[in-house]
């Protein structure tokens, strides 16, 4: 997989156990994992079709955890499916995701649900369900929109 040109970087109390839940629940794959002398793991990376995240543990004031925190987030990270977002939206329930918003239809085209990780990080995650042009979304929302892809 070639690396991609961003990267979000989250941190967690407990890196390990964020490595095992985001397999688990999103079926991210680990790419790198890079671990101290006593079995601590310093840097990790997940890939998932071309993207990718990187986490590790806090190491800073500025570098925490959202459960250290207070539960304050400075992002939500969005991941793109290709397929079966109400399978995806199930495995990560069923893996004990806090869900945000269950799967719903938005006027771009994308069927989305949002959820929080155990440590407190907020994903986004979409399906296109449907082809929308510039005109159709300006005329369910009433903007004016400009770079329409």
């Amino acid at each position: 997989m070639a690396r991609p040109d961003l990267i979000s970087a989250l941190f967690y109390q407990d890196p390990r156990a964020a490595i095992a839940w985001l397999q688990r629940a999103f079926d991210f794959q680990l790419s790198m994992l890079l671990e101290d002398a006593s079995g601590a793991v310093v840097h990790a990376e997940m890939g998932f079709g071309s993207g990718a995240v990187m986490l590790g543990g806090e190491w800073s004031e500025a570098h925490q955890s959202p459960r250290s925190t207070n539960g304050k987030c400075t992002q939500t990270v969005h991941v793109h499916i290709e397929t079966d977002i109400q399978a995806h939206f199930a495995r990560a329930k069923a893996s004990g995701a806090e869900i945000l918003t269950e799967p719903t239809y938005q006027f771009y085209g994308d069927e989305t649900y949002s959820c929080r990780d155990p440590e407190g990080h907020i994903w986004s995650i979409a399906q296109t369900v449907r082809t929308v042009t510039r005109e159709e979304a300006e005329a369910a929302t009433g903007l004016k929109i400009t770079g329409w892809i």
